[in-house]
């Protein structure tokens, strides 16, 4: 096992981070000093809070391998998360029958969230909550120009309402200056890269418990100039594949093949995976029509949120109700932390049943918004 750090700081600033670093053999200099020149970005000081220790997060070891079997394998798991669309007409009524039972019982196990909005907002009595959004299919919908995957204006201000009550936090598989590019919201906490890369808002902090200072967690910074190779790589590797598009997230890379026809994803599953049986310290999952390419250290979604609840002064209270709403099948790490904590609420945005660590369900982002919405008018009432 190889290790890579969080870098914190307390909140007397830079100076004593640099400080705790060469007392700290835990650190590798790579981390270190790629940490300090992020955190001097446009003067930007860095801290987090004084509850916060130096955070450990051992690399998983991944053997190396691939071949046709593995191919295979992903192929199978494209097809199966990509079902085609079935006619009407070819569907008898017996399996109708089978598919609305199927999803009768979801739908109880899973419940909308806007139904059962009056159950959410009892459990947060005397609490405060805490929101995680993802972006794609959640604040925006899935299109096919990763680029144009633009929020409505209507969407942006239900979440610039949502901030003025509740701590919120965009946390997303996109680059961290991409996603805030979309939402343009200063007074938000933003994790990009799935959740590898996390920085505080900008403007002064009114939550109690909050850090008054900016936050920054960067975990796999010493992998970026392999990040950068790769993604060299595979644009040459891919260029030959129609409708393919590697999108360079900094700390992670993401294959799209929306675009792409399924006789070709064989192929596209194959270049992949040549490229990364070279790359051993790097690992593939998937998401809504797109491979991800992360380094494997332990962190994730998941993680982001326990890092953001600390750093909000929440990590070991129970005067927080987190929220998380995502689509995506990287933000199950998230709702099963929720699950495991046995507190909060995961909220799956879904029109068809997937097996889901997630309390509740929406529909679409339409559903998102309206959730926001209501969450907002019954917190102004609250206040009255």
């Amino acid at each position: 096992m190889t290790n890579q750090n969080v870098l914190v700081s307390d909140v007397k600033g830079v100076a004593m981070a640099v400080a705790a670093m060469k007392n700290q053999s835990m650190f590798s200099s790579s981390v270190a000093s790629s940490m300090i020149e992020s955190g001097g970005v446009a003067g930007c000081t860095f801290t987090i809070p004084r509850s916060i220790k130096l955070l450990k997060v051992e690399t998983a070891e991944v053997g190396g391998g691939g071949g046709a079997a593995r191919v295979n394998a992903w192929v199978d798991s494209l097809r199966a998360s990509s079902p085609p669309r079935v006619k009407s007409t070819t569907i008898s009524p017996s399996t109708l029958s089978q598919t609305g039972d199927e999803e009768n019982s979801w739908n109880l196990r899973h419940p909308s969230a806007i139904n059962m909005f009056e159950e959410i907002t009892n459990a947060s009595k005397g609490k405060q909550i805490v929101m995680f959004l993802d972006y794609d299919g959640t604040l925006s919908p899935i299109v096919q120009d990763p680029d144009r995957a633009f929020m409505s204006n209507e969407m942006r201000k239900a979440v610039r309402a949502v901030a003025r009550y509740f701590p919120t936090a965009i946390v997303s598989g996109r680059c961290r200056d991409k996603v805030y590019s979309f939402v343009k919201l200063a007074e938000l906490y933003y994790a990009g890269s799935h959740g590898m890369d996390i920085k505080g808002p900008s403007k002064c902090n009114k939550y109690k418990n909050a850090n008054q200072q900016a936050v920054l967690c960067q975990p796999a910074s010493e992998f970026v100039p392999m990040i950068d190779e790769v993604f060299k790589i595979l644009v040459e590797k891919t260029k030959s594949i129609s409708g393919a598009r590697v999108e360079n997230n900094k700390f992670c890379l993401s294959v799209h093949f929306r675009c792409v026809e399924e006789k070709s994803w064989a192929a596209l599953a194959e270049q992949v995976s040549l490229v990364l049986n070279e790359y051993p310290k790097l690992k593939l999952t998937q998401g809504r029509k797109v491979l991800e390419i992360r380094p494997t250290i332990k962190w994730d979604k998941g993680k982001a949120l326990e890092f953001l609840l600390e750093s909000l002064g929440y990590a070991n209270s129970n005067e927080v109700l987190p929220v998380y709403i995502g689509d995506d099948r990287t933000d199950e790490d998230a709702f099963k932390v929720l699950r495991d904590r046995g507190q909060g609420f995961g909220i799956l945005v879904s029109k068809v049943p997937k097996e889901t660590n997630a309390s509740y369900s929406l529909q679409e982002p339409a559903e998102v918004k309206d959730f926001l919405r209501r969450l907002v008018k019954w917190k102004r009432l609250t206040l009255q």
